[in-house]
């Protein structure tokens, strides 16, 4: 009976792709197609009323008017240089006064964040284009403010070139050697969980440069064995596999040592700041002011509960507090990194009223008042206007699935900018005059248009009318919102996709998706909706093969201010498995849900919770696919594991919470992935899980990824995976 069953899924399989030659085909959502127009590098431009962006050819930099959204001049074109000549070229870097850029070529990607790239210095007026440096790749190089001076990190130092010189390069730090000492760059976990890739600064005079320097040589090393693989091939590995090895903390080891160091360009000389960063503490960034003796620095202790801005003075080397942030539990990564420092202010992102709202700071530290005060979370902050005391911001103000973006006057009065329902971010000019709206909803590609400051549209740039009508004809479902209760009285929100051909009468199996992580949302009115994103087409597709899809958000996603977001606090996955059980169970109440198959799937986060819910306690799931799953959070990184949990020492109870313990109660059929060079949530993760379903006598599939990394892309690489996935569910829910 069972291999009958097999084969009649196949055949099944075998004939929905058949019916699917002019739809969707799984290849093409591997690559990411359709592929909706986005606009590429927007960058402000200082006169107020102009942009500048990357053509959608990619070879030119091209100059727009703010108030029409028609081009108005050429910055740079490949095939039009003096001097160097390039072939394509990947981002670029405007100079502070607009008159130079760094043009940013043969990008080489690092981690998440960081990559090496060779970099030019393009001079827009006589088209001039000349290397920024003849001695190999660069990192994060950054303008003076006067824009004639570039610094960058090599090989974890700093090096500086000037441009009045001749560009003549000097180093300005010698001790960066590889898994010892950084200058000027994130160590891995500050990178991956902090959320930036450059750790150095000019004053605003451009007389010194200020870096964080990362000490790593007692953090413990992690090595990932690589193989020869393909697509690429690593030829010094054809014979015996050879071995990638980096630091990177787990919870409760030992972090990088921190300290924030100046370098006074004229006399040469180095400082150290007196900075009172705690032992084990982070340094999160470092900010210019427009005063040249005073920096912004950035600290948080260890628990992440308490954030310190610092005005550093980078001669005297003295710092004095300016803001200490301290809230329940933790102080989000993503309000730290949308703090603003103006000219005159700072605009300091907290949720200690218990939604995420905006407090204004002088530059001496003191509070002068609450710009914001809702019952829901802003979620960005493009700027404050220090001449009108106007704010602007993205906020989840009429629920937590949508986005708008609000300007809050200085007598509290508050405005919405966009009226379409869906998803809107925007890019303000420079003085706040006129902002680029981006929108989507979930069944509908990005379209950009350019408002006033006022909300009134003045032009539309982009349409993406040919993706629409594309995706008319792939004939896809709606996506439907919907809500419902827990039996702990928790009402949570989702979306269900139904097949095309979906008939109320018929029981149909369900696949949901989830990522449910701490702050994270996955049901959201955006085109970047789906397991994947992309307009859920890879969730369509499998809607194609006669499935609901169906997503949750449960306890501790965002957007819902700060009690529901923190509620898993030192208890990661409980809650949040519990929630996935609980939706599988509402689900089987519906008419037209084969409640005996039930599926469930995601990815790093997702991947976790999957296991977590098919091992809670409650048989609900037929079949689950967990794709680079943290397992055990004592093997994840030191910021994010203690950010939530703590250390292992102080919250063993808690750790103990995880799939790895809980192995004997898996239930359903199951299907592991993982990439074997991923850096992020070590393969270490499912071979201790994977033995421990073996001891505990429970069956599993398992396909692991040469070469690649948390990402798990390359070659046919995704297809692959996203075929495996697909057939699993048709074998074991059909």
């Amino acid at each position: 009976m069972k291999k009958i069953f097999v084969m009649c899924a196949a055949l099944l399989f075998a004939i929905s792709g058949a019916m699917a030659q002019d739809g969707l085909q799984l290849k093409d959502i591997a690559e990411g197609k359709p592929t909706a127009e986005r606009l590429s590098a927007v960058t402000p431009l200082g006169d107020g009323e102009s942009y500048a962006m990357i053509s959608s050819d990619g070879k030119r930099i091209l100059k727009y008017s703010f108030k029409t959204g028609q081009q108005t001049g050429v910055l740079f074109d490949v095939d039009n240089t003096v001097g160097e000549k390039v072939d394509g070229f990947d981002n670029y870097i405007l100079s502070p006064d607009g008159t130079k850029m760094l043009i940013q070529t043969k990008s080489k990607r690092i981690y998440r964040r960081s990559f090496t790239a060779t970099y030019y210095i393009y001079t827009i007026a006589d088209r001039k284009m000349e290397p920024l440096s003849d001695n190999g790749p660069q990192q994060v190089p950054v303008w003076s403010p006067d824009g004639m001076k570039v610094a960058f990190v090599r090989d974890n130092n700093i090096y500086l070139i000037k441009l009045l010189y001749g560009n003549s390069e000097s180093q300005v730090t010698k001790d960066g050697k590889r898994n010892e000492i950084i200058n000027g760059v994130p160590d891995w976990v500050s990178e991956e969980e902090f959320a930036f890739n450059r750790a150095l600064a000019f004053n605003a005079d451009g007389t010194m440069i200020c870096w964080i320097r990362y000490d790593e040589k007692k953090v413990p090393m992690y090595s990932l064995q690589m193989y020869k693989g393909m697509e690429p091939e690593m030829t010094e590995n054809a014979d015996y596999p050879g071995l990638y090895s980096y630091k990177y903390p787990k919870a409760g080891k030992d972090n990088s040592k921190v300290s924030v160091l100046s370098y006074d360009i004229q006399s040469r000389q180095t400082r150290t700041m007196q900075l009172p960063v705690d032992a084990d503490g982070y340094v999160t960034r470092i900010k210019a002011t427009g005063d040249a003796e005073k920096m912004i620095v950035y600290t948080m202790n260890r628990h992440q509960d308490k954030l310190c801005l610092y005005s550093v003075n980078p001669r005297s080397t003295v710092c004095k507090l300016l803001i200490d942030e301290s809230v329940p539990k933790y102080v989000k990564a993503e309000a730290m990194g949308s703090i603003q420092v103006t000219d005159n202010h700072i605009l300091l992102p907290s949720d200690r009223s218990g939604y995420m709202q905006l407090y204004l700071y002088s530059l001496n530290g003191q509070l002068q008042g609450r710009l914001t005060n809702t019952k829901y979370d802003i979620t960005n902050v493009y700027g404050y206007d220090e001449r009108t005391g106007n704010v602007y911001y993205q906020a989840a103000g009429k629920n937590p699935m949508n986005r708008e973006i609000y300007v809050t006057s200085r007598n509290g009065k508050t405005v919405c900018l966009t009226q379409r329902e869906g998803w809107n971010s925007a890019v303000f000019s420079k003085g706040f005059k006129y902002f680029i709206n981006q929108w989507s909803d979930c069944n509908t590609p990005y379209e950009y248009s350019i408002l006033t400051n006022s909300g009134k549209k003045t032009a539309t740039l982009i349409d993406n009318k040919d993706v629409k009508s594309k995706l008319t004809a792939y004939n896809l479902s709606p996506k439907e919102f919907f809500s419902f209760k827990t039996s702990e009285g928790i009402e949570l929100n989702g979306v269900m996709i139904k097949p095309s051909n979906f008939d109320a009468s018929k029981k149909y199996p369900v696949i949901m998706w989830q990522y449910s992580g701490p702050g994270s949302q996955q049901v959201v009115n955006s085109w970047d909706l789906g397991s994947v994103g992309s307009g859920a087409m890879f969730d369509e597709y499998l809607a194609a093969q006669g499935f609901i899809l169906v997503c949750v958000d449960g306890r501790g996603t965002g957007g819902r201010g700060a009690d529901f977001e923190k509620c898993t606090y030192l208890k990661l996955g409980e809650l949040e498995a519990k929630d996935q059980v609980e939706t599988a169970l509402y689900l089987s109440t519906l008419p037209y849900v084969d409640k005996d198959n039930i599926g469930i799937w995601g990815w790093s986060y997702g991947g976790f919770n999957t296991l977590m819910s098919m091992s809670e306690g409650r048989n609900v799931f037929k079949a689950g696919v967990a794709v680079a799953p943290p397992t055990d959070w004592r093997y994840y990184d030191t910021v994010y594991s203690e950010r939530y949990m703590r250390t292992p020492k102080e919250n063993p109870s808690g750790y103990d919470v995880n799939p790895i313990k809980r192995a004997d109660k898996l239930h359903g059929a199951l299907l592991l992935c993982h990439g074997l060079a991923d850096d992020n949530v070590h393969p270490q993760n499912v071979f201790e899980y994977t033995e421990a379903l073996i001891q505990a006598d429970k069956d599993f599939k398992m396909n692991m990824y040469t070469n690649r990394n948390h990402s798990i892309y390359g070659g046919n690489t995704r297809n692959h995976l996203f075929r495996q996935i697909t057939q699993f569910f048709i074998d074991n829910l059909k």
